[in-house]
Parts: C-alpha cells; structure tokens; sequence
C-alpha cells in the first residue's frame, strides 16, 4: 500500500539534522527519532503536531491519547505531560512535524471566516483529530519549501495560512478560535500558566495568580481544571519536577540542590513527589536515563 507521507517523508528526512529541531521556516519543528522511547516527561506548548512516521502516546493527567499518521495533535496551551514514542527504528525512524500556533494569525483568519455558532462547554486543551486530505496537501507545501530556502520569507506565510485555516475549519476549530480571542476562559487560562511558569521556583500565590490572570479564586479553579485536567499547585508541581529532572541530567547539582533550586523547601519532600512521578528516587532515575542514552549513542 502506497504511504501518502512518502513525499513528506522524503524531505523531512533529508533535511533532519541529528539533536536539532528546528528548521529554516518560522515556528515549524522536525523530528526524527530511530527508536521506541520510555515515557519522558515534556512541556507541549501551544501547537500542532503531524506524524509522518510512527506513532506516539502521551499521559495528560489521567487521559492517555495515542495517535499516528493518521490523526493530528492541537495543544491549545502549554502542557506538562509524558510523551513516548512506540514504535521507530533505523529502517523506519519516527518523524513528526510540529507548528506553533499564532494566535495573532488565528485571530485574523477567524475574523475573516463566517460566523459559526458554537456548543457550550470548555475544551480540554489536548485532543487528536483524524488528518484530511487537505492538510497534508498544505503540509507538503509548508515542507517542500525546505527544499527552496530563498522561497520561504514570501510563501511560508501564505502556506502556514492555508495550514491554519483548514485548522479551523477542523472538529478542533472552535478551541483554536478560542486561542485567538483577546479574552475568555482559555486566554485567561494561558496568563495564569504564564504567570506559574515563570514564578515556578516560588510558593504559588492563588491572589497573585487570580490577579494575572484577571479571575476569581473560583473561576480560576473551575476553569483552570477543566482546561488542564489540574489544580494550579499540581500544575506547579509538574513543572518543577520537569525542570528538577532536567538539572539533574545536566550532572552540575545533587538531589538535595536542585530541590530548592526549583522551590522546594524540604529535600525529603522532593525526593517523595520525584519517586511519584517518575518511578525512582533520583540518583536512580538519573542512573536509568544516562544508561539509556549511552545505549541510543552506541546504536
């Protein structure tokens, strides 16, 4: 059976350079991996993700969604999450390519299309969506102009529009407006995380959060959960422990120091949450994750 990606994969491909992700047009990502991962810890920000090759699943709270070629991921807001990748290999590597969404753009495609009425009701800000035959036509437009770097200021634009629109005019087309709007629960929402992510090294302050982020205490939780799948303070938590497993693997701080380093104020407390969330203490959760990059580097 003929693969619809294989045009697609043969520029993703030849254009993938080894520990880099970006590419030459503006907000647009590429990945290649050549094996299945454990589950990993990551941030999703406000994007869209296509695969081209091979499949992956992520944990969001308690909801698990897995999706391939077939099907589209939209992250409406930035995410604490677990990702794997399931199936790659050197024959048949995992490729994705990701966009991040302009809300700005968003907003002016929107304002241009006819009104729709829309259901009550939030959106959980994650959800796949099944591909079309449009989308992947725009898709390889948007990549093809790898392939004709002195092209992309002028028609990366007007691909990203087209990719954009048909975004909109998807089952994840009203969450996607919502991003657009200058106010609304889901703006709202994505201030409060601003403001969380960039104090996550503090105690978690629910007046100065409610004031970021233009809300009462019972509007933020209400919608704050019901956006995330998470309290504030789990948020929080989620963050810190991310960025406490990525200090750790960097080799340059002890358990104990990177503890207060991302706001803890017990080491012991730490140690407990880290064992929760990511099955080991540590030292040995560390140990685990050195081997199994010393693996990957030998392959």
């Amino acid at each position: 059976m003929t693969n619809v990606f294989e045009p697609h994969l043969e520029i993703a491909l030849r254009h993938a350079r080894p520990d880099t992700v970006l590419t030459p047009i503006p907000r647009v990502e590429l990945l290649v991996g050549h094996r299945p991962t454990g589950e990993t810890p990551c941030l999703y920000r406000s994007m869209v993700c296509f695969i081209l090759q091979g499949s992956k699943r992520v944990a969001f709270n308690d909801s698990v969604l897995s999706y391939d070629s077939s099907q589209y991921l939209v992250s409406a807001l930035d995410l604490p999450l677990t990702g794997q990748v399931l199936d790659a290999d050197q024959h048949r590597p995992y490729v994705a390519v990701s966009l991040t969404l302009n809300p700005a753009l968003l907003a002016e495609l929107a304002a241009a299309m006819p009104p729709k009425r829309e259901s009550d009701g939030e959106q959980i800000g994650l959800s796949i969506n099944p591909m079309t035959a449009q989308l992947r036509d725009a898709l390889l437009r948007l990549l093809s102009l790898l392939d004709k770097p002195t092209d992309i200021s002028v028609l990366a634009p007007m691909v990203e529009r087209e990719l954009l629109y048909r975004l909109l005019q998807g089952p994840q087309g009203r969450l996607l407006r919502q991003i657009a709007q200058p106010e609304g629960p889901l703006v709202r929402i994505r201030r409060a995380i601003a403001w969380i992510r960039d104090n996550r090294d503090r105690q978690l302050r629910i007046d100065a959060l409610c004031e970021a982020s233009g809300m009462s205490r019972a509007s933020l939780h209400r919608h704050f959960s019901a956006i995330t799948g998470l309290s504030p303070l789990q948020y929080q938590k989620q963050l810190r422990l991310q960025e406490a497993r990525r200090l750790l693997l960097g080799g340059e701080y002890n358990a104990s120091a990177v503890a207060f380093a991302v706001g803890y104020e017990s080491a012991s407390q730490f140690s407990r949450e880290y064992l929760r969330q990511f099955g080991a203490p540590p030292a040995r959760d560390i140990r685990q994750m050195r081997k199994q990059i010393a693996a990957a580097l030998a392959n």
